[in-house]
């Protein structure tokens, strides 16, 4: 009986992937520290900001554990409830948002009682890849790959993909909608469709995106956009991402701060909570400001290299999992946390416009940290069970 148990131990560790939890664990560390630094300036009690996320990280710990437990075949009889249970959040949250949240950010997101705020776009995520997963999946099983077939497929994932944008713009948050584009995107690279159709797809992006940016740019094309919905401050935040040292005591003010903190880090930081450069609600989304100013360079390279080395052990994960359904959730996750990384680090050193995307387990917020967690605890599924389930002509085989 005690030998029957400890191969059974030794079975499940060996199913445990301790890299990710390991990456995950230093990310989690550094986010801790970053909050502590970044609220002490404006905060009487800094330590309650760090309690209140490390509390977001035992729930996010818990649901990974949980998460573990699903199988292929359970989550893909997931997938299309949590797709519409995500749909349906956000339908409620147009009706029942937070209106001091709107006010101070333009955007109709966020769930608020009392203390306790709720961004539900940021669970719509992992939903969301679930649910491309399993279309992709189930259309490769019935048809091979031709061109008519491949425009359905594309057609089928842009018809899944259209309501989320509806009620994401609806919301005023564009900064969610390029995420969602990104995973769309990922996970359409990955799913054999013709490179003949992803060419012209590529060209129909640059044209819009160049267009897009044509018009953000120009007194006339910003007229048009207003039409449609446009707010003044984000087109403001253009001004700043181009111009940073135009306007650096309002609408440029945040940005500006935030790039002066990163450069006086210099090499190697002014060491652990020294922060002599004011950068306004660093906490979240400039939170990268903390890392440039107290470790320098060298940490901001430290903390770089991490995200590879998370993003590379689940890309390992995928392919050792042989398993398709898993790769494609597996792609539109590394897809969510790595444009979240590129966005925000981007935005901090001036690359990109501002979007209000927070930096993946460092930036303070409970619902951005769920999300996160939730698309980890999906990786970990694919090594837990791997060996448990294929899919097969359309159905999932034990092994």
């Amino acid at each position: 009986m005690q030998i029957r148990n400890e191969k059974k131990n030794n079975d499940v560790d060996s199913r445990i992937d301790y890299g990710i939890i390991f990456s995950v664990m230093m990310l989690a560390i550094i986010g801790l520290m970053s909050i502590y630094v970044a609220t002490i300036q404006d905060s009487q009690n800094p330590l309650r900001n760090v309690i209140s996320q490390l509390a977001w990280y035992v729930l996010g710990a818990i649901i990974i554990v949980i998460i573990m437990q699903f199988d292929a075949e359970q989550l893909w009889q997931v997938a299309t409830i949590a797709y519409f249970f995500g749909l349906a959040l956000l339908v409620l949250v147009l009706i029942f948002y937070s209106r001091a949240y709107a006010a101070n950010t333009g955007a109709k997101s966020w769930f608020a009682i009392g203390s306790f705020t709720f961004q539900p776009s940021e669970v719509m995520k992992p939903a969301f890849i679930l649910m491309l997963g399993k279309v992709i999946t189930n259309h490769n099983s019935e048809y091979s790959h031709t061109i008519k077939n491949d425009f359905m497929l594309l057609g089928k994932l842009l018809l899944w993909t259209l309501p989320v944008m509806v009620l994401l713009k609806l919301q005023n948050d564009f900064g969610t909608i390029l995420v969602f584009v990104a995973i769309l995107g990922g996970m359409i690279l990955v799913s054999g469709i013709d490179w003949r159709i992803l060419l012209i797809g590529f060209l129909i992006v640059a044209v819009v995106g160049g267009t897009a940016l044509l018009f953000a740019t120009t007194d006339w094309g910003r007229q048009i956009l207003g039409n449609f919905g446009f707010r003044s401050y984000q087109f403001a935040r253009i001004d700043s991402w181009r111009n940073p040292s135009a306007d650096t005591t309002e609408n440029g003010y945040q940005i500006w701060q935030n790039m002066k903190a990163i450069g006086s880090g210099q090499l190697f930081g002014k060491g652990f909570n020294v922060s002599n450069v004011y950068v306004p609600v660093r906490e979240s989304d400039m939170i990268f400001s903390v890392i440039g100013e107290n470790f320098g360079f060298v940490g901001s390279c430290v903390l770089i290299l991490l995200y590879f080395l998370l993003i590379y052990q689940m890309v390992q994960v995928t392919f050792d999992t042989k398993n398709e359904f898993y790769a494609y959730v597996s792609t539109g996750v590394i897809m969510m946390i790595l444009f979240h990384v590129f966005e925000n680090i981007g935005m901090s050193v001036g690359l990109l416009p501002l979007t209000g995307i927070p930096l993946p387990f460092i930036s303070q917020g409970g619902s951005a940290l769920l999300g996160n967690m939730i698309g980890i605890g999906l990786i970990m599924s694919m090594r837990f069970h791997h060996k448990s389930y294929m899919f097969e002509n359309g159905t999932f085989k034990q092994r």
